[in-house]
């Protein structure tokens, strides 16, 4: 399952997270034969229900005190269910993407994005991360950043999410589910997320709060979009 305006990005050569890997040590450069990255993401942004960014490459029209924009400023929270990296065992750890698509990435070209990991993450488990970021998200960003660690609090339920940041003082994200049929949270089937060949499907969950709070690109959006998925993505799947 492929989603065609990402993958066209990779069509020739992918564009991998450039400024990321010039940011990481250099040891981080050398990829392994194989890899596997199954994860879990709480995960939220600044466009109406649902974001529109999964079926164009522009994000939805934000009315902000200068005016209005395009912009997609996301939150995501993400556990490791299962994955490796070589040798280097990822399952278990957690990591926190948050940044903003920018007003068009019809060219592959996105704005800003940081990654912060929990403390206790090896290099070579950061890594593997990285790597299958690359892949999953075939952009390149204007600006990436690997923050120092912080802990990561992370908790999901059939009718809740919540992920918190250094404890809620760098950044929090709060999902409620939307009622669907039969009382289950409703959800989206067959959409792609971004570059990945599989996921769970999407559980549609609008957020109560999404904040990020460091630094000058902070922000805080209240009732847009939030989901969780499960994203699984190989380095077999490049070869298809």
């Amino acid at each position: 399952m492929r989603n065609d305006k990402f993958y066209r990005l990779a069509g020739s050569s992918l564009i991998v997270l450039t400024v990321l890997l010039v940011a990481l040590p250099m040891a981080f450069a050398t990829e392994p034969e194989n890899w596997h990255f199954n994860g879990t993401v709480i995960e939220a942004c600044s466009c109406p229900m649902f974001c529109s960014c999964y079926f164009n490459t522009e994000p939805a029209l934000n009315h902000t005190e200068h005016g209005a924009e395009h912009f997609c400023k996301f939150t995501m929270a993400y556990n490791i269910n299962e994955g490796h990296y070589g040798e280097t065992d990822l399952t278990g750890v957690k990591f926190w993407l948050v940044g903003d698509l920018g007003a068009s990435w019809k060219n592959g070209n996105t704005e800003w994005a940081v990654i912060t990991f929990q403390p206790g993450t090896t290099d070579a488990q950061k890594t593997g991360v990285t790597t299958a970021l690359s892949h999953i998200f075939p952009v390149k960003w204007k600006s990436f950043e690997v923050a120092e660690d912080a802990e990561i609090e992370w908790m999901a339920t059939e009718d809740r999410a919540e992920a918190r940041l250094a404890g809620g003082v760098n950044a929090h994200i709060i999902l409620n589910k939307w009622q669907g049929m039969g009382g289950k949270t409703a959800e989206f089937r067959n959409i792609a997320y971004f570059a990945a060949p599989r996921n769970s499907g999407f559980k549609m969950m609008p957020n109560e709060i999404e904040t990020w709070k460091v630094g000058d690109n902070a922000f805080t959006f209240k009732g847009t979009t939030g989901f969780m998925t499960t994203v699984d993505m190989t380095s077999d799947d490049l070869a298809m």
